[in-house]
Order: structure tokens, then sequence, then C-alpha cells
């Protein structure tokens, strides 16, 4: 096991490298367009959770704007989330700043997705079981439903990716994610413009960034 995850990282550091330097004119015009849309400044950066629970900070393109109420309070993310926005989300391009997390070692190419640090103590022991391994580009429930899934089910497609990795499993998330991505599945839940709020078990309500 030790040495797939040695090859693991060591795909995630190639196709990582190569993908920031044969991507870099679509980051560089991706950028270009959120600088004229949303302004400065162009990436969004967040603490979430990695490997084991350990925070990093995660990489995207800003696809929302900073806008507030008379009162000064930010409004909900579907109000703040762009048209520009929108694009980006549906086509996953706001993902690309995470290979620089992945060369990094904070990410890889496949595994669960880092949800947000204040979910943490929200966890079941069974849920928590998720950070056995590093937070991924997609995952097994990206390709299997994505944010179309109930925060019950994802954990469980979570879970399932945790308890069965191989690097044929990671092969086949890799192979299946463009068609996921070209088919726009699951891009949100339900009258959220990306998924509810995680609360605990039996999940919320609210946005998630």
């Amino acid at each position: 096991m030790n040495v797939q995850r040695a090859l693991k990282r060591g795909i995630d550091i190639i196709v990582s490298t190569a993908g920031l330097v044969i991507l870099s004119p679509v980051l560089l015009g991706v950028g270009l367009a959120v600088w004229i849309c949303h302004g400065r400044p162009i990436l969004f950066r967040q603490s979430r959770p990695g490997l084991g629970g350990k925070p990093f900070v995660i990489y995207k393109f800003r696809t929302m704007v900073e806008s507030r109420d008379d009162s000064g309070a930010m409004l909900s993310d579907g109000q703040r989330l762009t048209k520009l926005g929108r694009i980006l989300r549906a086509t996953s391009l706001d993902e690309l700043p995470e290979l620089y997390n992945v060369l990094l070692g904070e990410m890889s190419l496949v595994g669960p997705r880092p949800l947000l640090t204040e979910y943490v103590d929200r966890y079941t022991s069974v849920q928590a079981r998720r950070h056995g391994m590093k937070p991924g580009m997609t995952g097994w429930a990206q390709i299997n439903g994505r944010n179309g899934t109930t925060w019950e089910q994802r954990f469980a497609l979570d879970l399932w990716y945790v308890e069965n990795w191989s690097l044929t499993v990671d092969l086949d998330i890799l192979l299946r994610t463009p068609w996921t991505v070209v088919r726009r599945a699951g891009i949100s839940a339900p009258g959220h413009p990306t998924m509810p709020e995680f609360t605990g078990p039996k999940a919320g309500n609210g946005q998630q960034r």
C-alpha cells in the first residue's frame, strides 16, 4: 500500500506540473476574465481541512463579488455569484488553481473534496474518516452525483473511496470526470447555488462556498 501511495504522489506531481504548464494560457485567460468582471483579488483563498483534518489554504478562481446590503452585511452566495462565476463553476474552470495545491502535496488529483473547516466539529466519528486520504480535485462523490446528492450520500461515497482506494479506482474516477463536467451533472443542489450547509448528521440548510 505504501508503494501505491508513493505512486499516487508521483502521478500527482507529474500531472499537476504538466497541467500548470499546458493549461497556463487557460489559467491566464480565466484570470484576466475574473479581473475584468470581478476586480481583485483574482483568486479565492480559504482554509480547508486536509489529510488528517490538518488545515491548508485552497486556491480557486473567484466566482463571487463582495456585495453587501445597506447594513453592511454580506449578501447570500446566490446573490453574489456572478454570470461569469456560474460559467466557471459549471465548467469547473474555477478549480484549476487547485493544481498548485496538488503540486504542493496538500491535495491529490483524486480524493474526497475539501469541505469547510467549520464542518469538522460536526462530523460523526465515522464521517471524520473521510480525512484518511488527501482531499482531491475530483472524487468518487463527484462522479456519482456531485452536489446533487444529500450530505449522507456524499459522506457514504467519500467513505467508500477511503476504504476501497487503489490506483485503479483513481484511474476510473479520472477517466469518468470529464464526462461529468461536460454533462454539468450535479453542479448544485435544488434551490441552492452549490450545496446546503452541513449542520451535522441529518444535514441542514444554508449555503456553502
